[in-house]
């Protein structure tokens, strides 16, 4: 079992590295994730890799703090907010925006992957009018290891079960072996990159959708409030930032606006809905 000072090492490491913030008590799930990324690389116990970072090892820092962020996830996760998408908001941007015919979103914290995968999915089956509009997704994670499995976009028989329809998966996918691969089709859709959220190098916007979901409840107020703030800089003036449902702006950021589409809240610039009021 990991001791004191090795866990305070974690805390410290994956605070100011991720925004991360480890509670009391989570010690059993340090030695965990820890254990796991031992085994991969051979190590005898989690102490090597903390003594290594403590040395200041850059790789196992890294190795670190990427075994504790969480990379849950699932096809279509949440469905009432795929419905405001469907119902409210990619038809109010499709026609603000027909003139142009662009579309700009951005996946943050994507995972491995379903999420942006969903929403490139989800315009071609609803709106197939995009298929001759230049639309942008980009998806970013701090973790380099699930954007790998990301962009390859290969996914066991029990990830596509989380969520995937049937009928989905025929038309977007092909089995290779025990696995289901994403057509080029659809990979070639989505682009990724790794990024650090509490870091200021965002992706270049504006983005007309934002979807942070299931993120900020691992951060402190200061750095909700951080983060909050780069996304509204990178957001288009009449664009929408979808949050996790135990998530809110309220309290938090000042400059945004709620929305109940549905049974889904989303959140838009608070300056431009005055203006337009």
């Amino acid at each position: 079992m990991i001791d004191a000072a090795d866990f305070e090492l974690v805390r410290e490491l994956v605070r100011r590295r991720a925004g991360i913030v480890l509670d009391d008590g989570k010690e059993y799930l340090v030695e965990t994730r820890l254990s796991s990324v031992c085994r991969r690389l051979s190590l005898e116990t989690p102490k090597a890799l903390l003594d290594g970072a403590r040395a200041g090892d850059e790789g196992m820092t890294l190795e670190l703090v990427e075994a504790l962020t969480t990379n849950e996830t699932s096809w279509f996760r949440d469905p009432r907010v795929y419905t405001a998408l469907e119902k409210g908001v990619l038809p109010a941007l499709l026609e603000s925006r027909r003139s142009a015919r662009r579309l700009r979103i951005w996946s943050a914290a994507c995972s491995s992957g379903q999420e942006p995968y969903t929403v490139a999915i989800l315009l071609e089956a609803a709106f197939p009018e995009t298929l001759r509009w230049d639309v942008e997704i980009v998806a970013t994670d701090l973790d380099t290891k699930v954007l790998e499995k990301a962009k390859e976009g290969v996914y066991n028989q029990l990830e596509v079960n989380r969520g995937l329809p049937a009928r989905t998966l025929l038309t977007h996918f092909d089995r290779d072996g025990r696995h289901f691969r994403a057509k080029d089709a659809l990979r070639h859709k989505v682009s990724f990159r790794q990024l650090n959220l509490i870091s200021d190098d965002y992706p270049e916007g504006p983005f007309d959708l934002v979807l942070i979901r299931n993120v900020l409840i691992y951060f402190d107020v200061d750095t909700k409030r951080r983060v909050l703030d780069g996304v509204l800089r990178n957001l288009a003036p009449d664009g929408y930032v979808l949050l996790g449902g135990a998530e809110t702006t309220l309290n938090i950021h000042e400059g945004y606006a709620r929305e109940r589409i549905g049974q889904a809240t989303v959140y838009r610039p608070k300056d431009s809905l005055a203006k337009a009021s």
